[in-house]
């Protein structure tokens, strides 16, 4: 944990187990969203391809997962973390345009 916490920059334990938390919350959260717009488009396991399924899926996880990090990060106090982190990976997705 000493070297996680040196790596990102981190000062306290607490604050370590916030980031964690916001990552736990996030990564079920922006599933759950992904789930439910597929079945409101109509995709399922039962009409679709299993690559198709998942390349949807993971078409509509990626996007909104940086969108739902820094929303969470900035709720539980942590945006000075999460913010960059969520540039970066709005960049390297190609969608760096929203924040300039």
């Amino acid at each position: 944990m000493k070297k996680l916490k040196q790596r990102w920059g981190i000062t306290n334990n607490f604050q370590l187990l916030l980031i964690i938390v916001v990552f736990a919350i996030n990564g079920s959260l922006s599933a759950k969203i992904s789930g439910y717009l597929m079945s409101f488009l109509g995709i399922n396991n039962e009409n679709t391809h299993w690559f198709f399924y998942y390349l949807v899926l993971l078409l509509l996880v990626l996007p909104i997962y940086p969108f739902l990090l820094m929303g969470f990060g900035y709720l539980f106090g942590q945006s000075k973390f999460f913010f960059p982190f969520g540039k970066r990976m709005l960049k390297s997705m190609g969608l760096g345009f929203i924040f300039k």
